[in-house]
């Protein structure tokens, strides 16, 4: 099972590789609005019932919202009760995919992002789980959970897709994850995952 400790993040230069080209100039500026919304997603490793690790990516439902039918980590927005974002991003994996706060094991966090078309600024943090995991999947908001194998996380390319970015189509840096197109926001917290880890296991 992996286990993770403090680490130096790329940062904002390496995420650049994987922004969409209407983002990389925001990356660059890092100029952020001052009534931008607070929110936390979790990068969820666990083990399942052969030892292999996997990720946990969630398929959001189809409304009417920017990031409708898009994949994206178990988090959402901070509510009032929440006393910081790492309890934003465990209480939002509960409501979510069903995995109590209690059978987490936060480890750190990713570099935060602004993401424009919703305006949010999101804070990543990286956990896991010493056991197997049942999901049950908030039927409202989830419409599939995706498992990759960290494996063939570690074996990702990055690929140009056609994607709808403010009703316009436009060709993105993305990875194929289970026949599934991850980009934005979600596919550059990936990259700075996979950028760290093989940072850390050349040094």
């Amino acid at each position: 099972m992996l286990k993770i400790n403090d680490f130096n993040l790329p940062g904002h230069d390496s995420l650049s590789n994987m922004a969409p080209p209407s983002r990389i100039n925001l990356l660059k500026n890092r100029k952020i609005p001052s009534d931008c919304k607070k929110a936390a997603v979790l990068m969820l490793f666990y083990p399942d019932n052969n030892n292999n690790t996997r990720m946990v990516l969630i398929l959001r439902n189809k409304y009417e919202g920017v990031h409708s039918n898009q994949i994206s980590f178990p988090g959402g927005k901070m509510d009032k009760e929440d006393k910081n974002l790492e309890l934003t991003a465990l209480r939002e994996t509960h409501e979510e995919i069903g995995i109590k706060s209690s059978s987490i094991n936060i480890v750190n966090k990713l570099s935060s992002l602004y993401i424009p078309p919703s305006n949010f600024k999101v804070q990543p943090y990286v956990g896991y789980c010493d056991n197997s995991l049942t999901f049950k999947a908030d039927k409202k908001e989830v419409a599939l959970i995706i498992t990759p194998l960290f494996k063939d996380l570690l074996n990702l390319k990055i690929i140009k897709s056609q994607v709808s970015v403010n009703n316009h189509i436009q060709e993105v840096p993305s990875y194929l994850i289970d026949n599934q197109v991850l980009w934005g926001a979600t596919a550059m917290m990936v990259y700075e995952f996979i950028e760290f880890y093989i940072d850390m296991t050349n040094s």
